[in-house]
C-alpha cells in the first residue's frame, strides 16, 4: 500500500498511465482513510489537518502510473433562483447554517440533508435531488 502525506508535484507523467482516484467533496477533505483507485490501487491517506485534495491533483507517482484526483457525482439538491435577490437569500441561508453552497450554471448545489430540504421547502423554492459534481464555494480564512 503507498501511504500519500502530500501532494506530488512532477512534472514528467508522459508515458505513464493516469489512474483515476474519484471522490466526492466530503472525501477529498479527509485527511486520514484508506482509498482505492480505479485501477484498484489501495492507497492510505496521511495528509496534513486541513488538507483538500483538488481535482487533478496527482498523489502518488509510481514506476508506470499516477494516480489522480476526480471529483464524483455525488447527491446534491439543485435550487433554482427565480431571480438575483433569490439566490442572495439562499446563500445567506444556507451559510447561516454552515453548510457549504456551489455554483452550477443557474443552479446553486447543497448536501442532499434532511435541513436543506426543510430549508428549501421553507422558502418555497424550486428545487430537485439529483446526483452532480460538488465544488463548492471556498470559504474565506477567519482573522
Amino acid at each position: 500500500m503507498v501511504v500519500i502525506t502530500a501532494d506530488v508535484q512532477t512534472a514528467d507523467l508522459a508515458g505513464k498511465a493516469r489512474d483515476p482516484l474519484r471522490l466526492t467533496w466530503e472525501e477529498r477533505r479527509w485527511t486520514r482513510k484508506r482509498v482505492r483507485t480505479e485501477a484498484g490501487r489501495e492507497l492510505a491517506l496521511a495528509l496534513p489537518t486541513g488538507t483538500r485534495l483538488r481535482p487533478g491533483a496527482v498523489i502518488a507517482v509510481g514506476p508506470d502510473w499516477y494516480a489522480a484526483v476526480e471529483a464524483r457525482e455525488e447527491p446534491v439538491i439543485a435550487i433554482a433562483p427565480r431571480d438575483g435577490a433569490e439566490a442572495v437569500r439562499v446563500a445567506f441561508d444556507v451559510g447561516n447554517r454552515h453548510f457549504p453552497l456551489a455554483v452550477h450554471g443557474d443552479r446553486l448545489l447543497v448536501p442532499d440533508d434532511s435541513a436543506m430540504e426543510q430549508l428549501a421547502r421553507r422558502l418555497d423554492l424550486a428545487w430537485t435531488r439529483c446526483r452532480a459534481v460538488f465544488e463548492p464555494l471556498d470559504r474565506p480564512a477567519h482573522a
